[in-house]
């Protein structure tokens, strides 16, 4: 799975825009005050978390794209 599905896959699971942010394919205006996040470094990792009132908590790290997506997916879901 790539981001691309994953957001697909959110949709089609009814689960509201505002409780996830998925770098360069879903980011929602304006930035909700909680979510589930999901953001590359650049070179091919993943971050998967949570943001809380303007703080990043990070819940894995240096995942790789597939990963991270079925992690996401099984979070908000």
């Amino acid at each position: 799975m790539d981001v691309q599905a994953l957001r697909s896959a959110l949709c089609a699971a009814d689960v509201a825009d505002g409780y996830y942010w998925i770098e360069g394919v879903h980011e929602p205006a304006p930035t909700p005050p909680d979510f589930a996040y999901l953001r590359g470094d650049g070179e091919g990792a993943w971050e998967l978390g949570t943001y809380e009132r303007g703080e990043w908590h990070p819940l894995a790290r240096g995942l790789d794209e597939s990963e991270a997506c079925r992690r996401m997916l099984r979070l908000l879901t």
